[in-house]
């Protein structure tokens, strides 16, 4: 028998258990090659040049050390300065090493420019698939990426502003000194169009410009009122609607003036939000801020509609990443617990539930990549860009509020580790409810999918036109698209009260329907079956884990097992 003193000093005494049954964290997998729906969809939509960049790409995502950023980038959030210690204006918000590190490599990777330096077919597909990537490493910093990437086709429709930033905005570089744009060797730009009292309804914007001098296209106002939002204060520029005589106009404002002024852009304070916390949103004042005004008087909002639309299909991609980021680790830790004697992915309610996410985000990929080569070939091909005014609207309402769902759903799966705050889980949910409200909330793209048809029937006919490229392919699909064809061709007999009133029915319908008829032309049989018998033939509200007997669901579960090679 050992003595009291050999017990004290026994090394075991101090633990209470072993830790067993436990998962560990996912990483240093490829997020590209481990991806069925991804591979396919860069494959069929136009992107295969550029395979080998997105699995290398891919390889760094999926890095310990690169997705440890994400983490950091989010535990040490942003911190304003308005004033240095001398009492001088500065605006500067500080971030942690990791967002910045998180920006460069996406800049560097032409996640802001490269549709627009080597414009190809599929140049959009293979950007957006990159951009897809990084979102599930990290998601705050895309909005800057994003609203940088979005800014260029508004950009040049004023050839003065054109010349006086777009050669620096598509630099691939990061350069976040607080600097003039002559002293920088890359710059990015932000928008801002919310003001308290108006929110959406951007012609109720009270922000007024008047001309410096001479009125007109590409010349200086002030800007005098007020942003309720202005994402990523610290861009070099950005897009900004305001009021003139004409009515609401675009301006793009520097944070510095040419002669190496700082602009009368004052950052109040930043948005204590709940998701996207490596992000700096703000609250500005422009007090005489100076800008150029961008396209014509009173035309502000066609001017800048270009720059929302291709935010809106980065909000589709992005949400479907945060879906395959929490279908990834869902899938990893239920390979490792155990539960009533059995591997969790082993059991058959957990395979229907797994299998169940997987078809939501298989949906969301294809039709993002579908979304990705309509913006390919939209200015010389009319269908192409029919299919996008109208389709970016309904995916963009659909996906983005499919995400919060799906994000609870992964935490139900993980169990009470789930919802711990050391895990990625709580933050692929606060970011799932982001995207759904930024760029429109599900009204308001409900109201635009309306508006869209409204003023140009041939919009529909286009959406109409690709959802019967899959007619014959499944029964169940064929009787779905009869019922939503009827109701989509009564829509000239409705009163603006009813349309309004059934709109978000019917655009649930349309994206169901969307993601089904790309499903069942590309996706292999298992998918296209179990996703239209769960999604089309199911009556009432759907939760996840309630596919059909039959459902294959194991092929489903392997073609996203980040464990398993897909290239």
């Amino acid at each position: 028998m050992k003595t009291a003193k050999e017990l004290l000093n026994t090394p075991a005494l101090g633990e209470t258990h072993q830790v067993t049954n436990v998962a560990s964290e996912l990483h240093s997998y490829n997020l590209f090659t481990t991806d069925a729906a991804l591979v396919e969809g860069i494959q069929r939509e136009g992107g295969a040049w550029g395979i080998a960049e997105v699995r290398e790409f891919g390889a760094l995502c999926g890095q310990p050390e690169y997705l440890e950023l994400g983490h950091l980038a989010n535990k040490y959030t942003p911190e304003l300065d308005t004033h240095d210690r001398f009492g001088n204006r500065v605006d500067l918000v500080r971030y942690h090493a990791a967002y910045h590190t998180l920006m460069r490599t996406a800049l560097e990777n032409g996640l802001h420019s490269q549709p627009w330096t080597d414009p190809k077919p599929g140049a959009h597909v293979v950007r957006g698939a990159k951009a897809f990537l990084q979102s599930q490493v990290e998601a705050g910093h895309g909005c800057p990426v994003t609203m940088t990437f979005a800014s260029i086709p508004s950009i040049r429709t004023q050839p003065e502003v054109a010349a006086l930033f777009e050669q620096k905005i598509l630099a691939r570089g990061y350069d976040p000194r607080n600097l003039p744009v002559d002293h920088k060797t890359a710059i990015t730009v932000g928008m801002g169009m919310t003001e308290k009292q108006g929110g959406s309804d951007v012609r109720a914007n009270s922000t007024q410009a008047t001309p410096v001098a001479e009125a007109g296209p590409g010349k200086l106002y002030s800007l005098v009122g007020h942003k309720w939002f202005l994402s990523a204060p610290m861009c070099d520029v950005f897009l900004i609607l305001a009021q003139t005589a004409a009515g609401v106009s675009c301006f793009a404002v520097p944070r510095w003036l040419p002669d190496g002024s700082k602009n009368a852009l004052n950052v109040i304070r930043l948005k204590d939000k709940m998701g996207n916390k490596s992000n700096a949103s703000s609250e500005v004042e422009f007090r005489g801020a100076q800008g150029w005004l961008v396209g014509e008087e009173g035309r502000g909002v066609p001017t800048i509609i270009e720059m929302v639309s291709l935010t809106r299909f980065d909000c589709m991609g992005a949400s479907a990443g945060l879906m395959r980021a929490g279908l990834a680790n869902a899938i990893h830790h239920t390979r490792h617990r155990a539960a009533f004697g059995a591997k969790l992915l082993d059991q058959p309610l957990m395979q229907n539930v797994l299998a169940d996410l997987a078809l939501e985000y298989e949906g969301a990929m294809a039709f993002s990549m579908r979304m990705a080569r309509a913006l390919d070939h939209k200015d010389s091909h009319e269908h192409e860009a029919k299919l996008a005014r109208l389709a970016t609207a309904v995916g963009k309402y659909w996906i983005c509020k499919r995400a919060p769902q799906h994000a609870y759903e992964i935490m139900e799966c993980i169990g009470g580790s789930g919802v711990m705050e050391n895990a990625i889980y709580p933050r692929l949910f606060r970011e799932s409810v982001i995207n759904p409200i930024w760029e429109g909330s599900g009204n308001v793209q409900c109201l635009d999918v309306l508006r869209a048809v409204g003023k140009d029937p041939a919009v529909l006919m286009a959406f109409v036109e690709e959802l019967n490229l899959a007619r014959g392919g499944n029964s169940i699909l064929d009787g779905a698209l009869n019922g939503l064809q009827a109701q989509l061709m009564s829509l000239t007999k409705a009163t603006p009260h009813d349309l309004q009133f059934m709109a978000r029915h019917l655009v649930d319908q349309m994206a169901v329907a969307f993601e089904a008829s790309l499903l069942v032309r590309h996706a292999p049989a298992a998918v296209s079956e179990a996703f239209c018998s769960s999604r089309l033939a199911s009556v009432g509200h759907h939760n996840y884990g309630t596919l059909p007997k039959g459902s294959a669901v194991q092929h489903i579960i392997e073609r996203a097992d980040p464990a398993l090679d897909k290239v």
